[in-house]
């Protein structure tokens, strides 16, 4: 299990993340994606799911037409912990 990250060191590490926002009301980080076409977005979150389901790890997604939104918490946790931010740079690698 993953211990939280307090919001002073998680500000700090989510500075190798600059396409990602911390959300301290829901303590959660989100990215939003926009595709040319409604199948790469869901493509994409293919690939999501198959990196989330790997490591056990599931992020919440949203999908409008050709956005995709993606949060990451740890849910048992009640925030953010290094398993949202390892699953940040996985899902990141599908795009950049």
């Amino acid at each position: 299990m993953s211990d939280l990250i307090p919001a002073s060191e998680l500000t700090q590490r989510l500075r190798k993340f600059p396409e990602w926002d911390y959300s301290p009301k829901r303590k959660r980080i989100l990215r939003t994606f926009e595709f040319d076409e409604f199948m790469d977005g869901i493509d994409f979150v293919n690939g999501v799911a198959e990196i989330a389901d790997e490591s056990g790890h599931h992020p919440d997604i949203d999908i409008r037409y050709n956005i995709v939104r993606c949060a990451l918490t740890t849910h048992d946790q009640g925030g953010v912990t290094s398993l949202d931010l390892e699953m940040a740079l996985r899902i990141d690698t599908l795009v950049d």
